[in-house]
């Protein structure tokens, strides 16, 4: 299973490997979703409610995200379809 600091700053697959963003993690990858939000890190905010699975994160960052953009999303799959990410199976992880 990915981590969770490498989950949020992933950027793309090559194959089972995870792509990631090493300097927007070394950054940001220890903030609370919460915390990304009120850094206007919502694809970052999406990934950490995704990955912790808790309702109430989602719920907080799906009203911040809709308030912000003036939108009425409401379900993971559509945030998951917005921001392009979605969980998947990795060996291993490149950091660029």
């Amino acid at each position: 299973m990915i981590s969770r600091e490498d989950f949020l700053f992933t950027i793309g697959y090559d194959g089972d490997t995870a792509i990631v963003d090493a300097r927007a993690k070394a950054q940001y990858g220890k903030m609370s979703t919460a915390q990304l939000i009120e850094h206007s890190l919502f694809r970052a905010a999406f990934a950490s409610a995704l990955y912790s699975g808790d309702p109430e994160d989602f719920r907080v960052f799906s009203e911040a995200f809709n308030a912000k953009a003036g939108t009425s999303y409401n379900d993971p799959d559509s945030f998951k379809r917005l921001f392009g990410i979605k969980i998947e199976e990795v060996r291993r992880v490149l950091a660029l």
